[in-house]
């Protein structure tokens, strides 16, 4: 039999167990409560926050705005347009013919080409010097149009002209890919409608409308063609020339007089050269002409004095 200090030993721990048994619970569910609220607000931040990709992991969601997805169509559209970009540049160089070489060079290396390039003499005041004018016509890529303007410009000393020009034809380049589409569902439906003629004259008739139908859609997809060429080359037209040169008037009053009394000189002897060329010119045509005629005329008014005096007599001694 075990004795009562034994016993009240053993009540003691398993009280002290118990105790120790229920504070580890409360802890327990306290913790695992302060957990919870933990969680909630991880996951409240993280929907509210936007995803970022974790180094090495998958993408995660990630919200985006009206506003931006607004602004990505925007651009998108842009990026989708169809203009047509001209340019029309007149400089001043020190060499036409260098920077025709120049531009020729700008155009290839940006991606483009040299369309026709034409150079030609100038009259100049000073007549040891011939004046060259270039006229180039360039096409880039509409991407490049810019940087080829600008490099093309810095190639003058004076910028005589620079214009350029912008076409939107992005709604009737989705005209021409609405109207292709519509009749080429035309031609479908008139090719299904041949299968089943049943006679020669139908069958004809249905060729007819299917010729037509194709020559239209060769007529829109040719102009489709040509304005996703001009929308995609930019054409550049660029003139070329020498500065001009200025005349400076450094002339005084001894200098005119000079001037006055050299060009009266310059009169007289053109006057003296007119007078002997005439008489050079006259002399021929006297000897030919006049002097002949002269001695005709002088014969026959003496032909006629003689037939007057002749007659006179003979009327008087009839008297």
């Amino acid at each position: 039999m075990k004795s009562p200090k034994s016993l009240l030993f053993l009540l003691l721990l398993l009280l002290f167990n118990g105790c120790s048994r229920g504070s580890e619970s409360a802890e327990t569910v306290q913790y695992k409560q302060s957990d919870s609220q933990t969680l909630r607000a991880k996951n409240t931040a993280d929907s509210e926050a936007p995803a970022v990709r974790p180094e090495g992991g998958n993408p995660t969601m990630q919200q985006v705005s009206l506003n931006q997805v607004d602004h990505s169509q925007s651009v998108a559209e842009a990026m989708n347009r169809k203009i047509i970009r001209n340019a029309d540049l007149a400089l001043e160089v020190a060499a036409p013919l260098e920077a025709q070489q120049k531009v020729s060079s700008i155009a290839e290396t940006l991606g483009g080409f040299v369309v026709t390039s034409e150079s030609k003499l100038r009259a100049s005041n000073d007549a040891a010097r011939q004046d060259v004018e270039v006229t180039l016509v360039v096409r880039v890529p509409s991407q490049q149009f810019k940087p080829a303007v600008e490099q093309i410009l810095g190639l003058g000393s004076r910028i005589i002209q620079n214009k350029a020009t912008g076409e939107d034809v992005t709604e009737e380049f989705i005209d021409l890919e609405a109207r292709v589409k519509t009749q080429k569902a035309l031609e479908e439906q008139f090719l299904e409608i041949m299968k089943r003629a049943g006679k020669v004259e139908d069958a004809l008739e249905v060729q007819r409308q299917i010729a037509e139908v194709r020559t239209e859609i060769e007529k829109l997809e040719g102009r489709k063609r040509f304005l996703e060429n001009r929308a995609s080359l930019s054409t550049i037209t660029v003139a070329l020339q020498p500065p001009a040169t200025i005349v400076v008037n450094t002339s005084g009053f001894g200098r005119s007089v000079r001037e006055a009394v050299s060009e009266s000189v310059g009169v007289a002897v053109d006057i003296v050269l007119f007078i002997i060329r005439f008489v050079i010119v006259m002399t021929p045509v006297l000897l030919l002409v006049l002097l002949p005629g002269l001695l005709l005329a002088r014969f026959v008014w003496k032909r006629a004095l003689k037939k007057q005096f002749a007659h006179v007599p003979q009327t008087e001694s009839a008297e």
